[in-house]
């Protein structure tokens, strides 16, 4: 299939696939041969924050598939990260040659697409109103890197055993009070369930959701996991947004860093136009 950007739905997804690429492909659920001790909840929250993974600088080369409506999609790219200020991802659908390069930082949004000349800057309440969500930098970086939220009020997390799996729950997590923006005084509660491999303790599926609207919901899943520089990351994650549309996105890592300075190079070029 054509990797065309010649519409506002294809915009969307150009936007929606670095967004959401990181829902992992793991397997399926493992079973148990005996059943895992029971914890309580600060003991499984303390050891999630303990494996997370540690950074300043990541990258990584990735391969992706996305669906949205029958449709389907594939593109390879890299992503690099400095925390907590800036994401930057190249996607190179055909031929190695970049088609989208996008750069995301706490206040904005921005897209180069050099297959039609275009170019998108924006604020996250355009892009939220656009996407009909609620996503912000700190979401979407512990979405892509299979981390807990960072800057979230942890709530009072509730721990069970689910199919072999723990399982930590909680339905009032919002935005600590400081970090909120006079912009996003109505910031919503988000109610989350994670799951937490009984051995590495990582993070192996998550899913947020607005407490008044659960008809929209952000679901993760990690897989696969290597170690890089003596920690696990997930090689394969998928991501699901469940809307009034389906979309998936499947990708695959590989050649990952961790703590290598880097580089976010982006100029839009003078003869590019805005998208509206």
């Amino acid at each position: 299939m054509g990797f065309h950007f010649k519409s506002l739905s294809r915009f969307k997804l150009l936007l929606l696939a670095p967004i959401f690429f990181i829902e992992s492909c793991s397997p399926a659920r493992k079973v148990m041969k005996a059943p895992i001790k029971e914890e309580g909840a600060e003991f499984l929250f303390a050891k999630l924050k303990e494996k997370e993974l540690k950074y300043t600088w990541f990258s990584a080369k990735f391969s992706a598939e996305y669906s949205n409506k029958g449709k389907e999609n594939s593109f390879n790219g890299q992503i690099r990260i400095r925390k907590d200020s800036l994401i930057w991802i190249s996607l190179t659908p055909m031929l190695g040659i970049e088609a989208v390069r996008l750069m995301i930082s706490q206040d904005s949004v921005k897209l180069i697409n050099r297959l039609n000349d275009t170019y998108f800057i924006g604020d996250y309440e355009y892009v939220n109103r656009f996407l009909n969500t609620n996503i912000d930098y700190d979401l979407l970086q512990a979405f892509l890197l299979g981390n807990d939220l960072e800057f979230y009020e942890n709530g009072k997390f509730k721990a069970s055993v689910d199919g072999g799996e723990y399982k930590l729950s909680t339905g009032e997590r919002g935005k600590l009070k400081k970090f909120v923006r006079s912009s996003q005084e109505n910031l919503k509660i988000f109610i989350q369930n994670i799951w937490l491999d009984p051995v590495n303790f990582k993070i192996i599926h998550t899913d947020v959701k607005e407490a008044r609207r659960d008809n929209i919901k952000l679901e993760s899943t990690y897989g696969d996991f290597e170690l890089v520089e003596g920690q696990f990351f997930p090689k394969k994650m998928t991501c699901t947004i469940w809307a009034d549309n389906t979309i998936k996105v499947k990708a695959d890592f590989s050649k990952m860093t961790i703590d290598v300075p880097l580089q976010f190079p982006f100029k839009v070029p003078a003869s590019y136009l805005p998208v509206k």
